[in-house]
């Protein structure tokens, strides 16, 4: 169960589309949809994966 003020969000690859990731976010400090660059299985690299909702 998440804390309190926080959010679950998913991880989308911005290359391939693929749901990769699933983390939390503080909803007060990051109010606009997060940016990470992560490791991608599917593209075999390092991308931009961004929140979906």
């Amino acid at each position: 169960m998440a804390k309190e003020g926080r959010l679950i969000i998913t991880l989308e690859c911005s290359v391939c589309k693929n749901r990769n990731y699933s983390t939390t976010k503080n909803k007060s400090k990051h109010s606009g949809r997060v940016e990470f660059k992560k490791f991608c299985n599917s593209c075999r690299k390092h991308t931009q994966h961004k929140e979906t909702r």
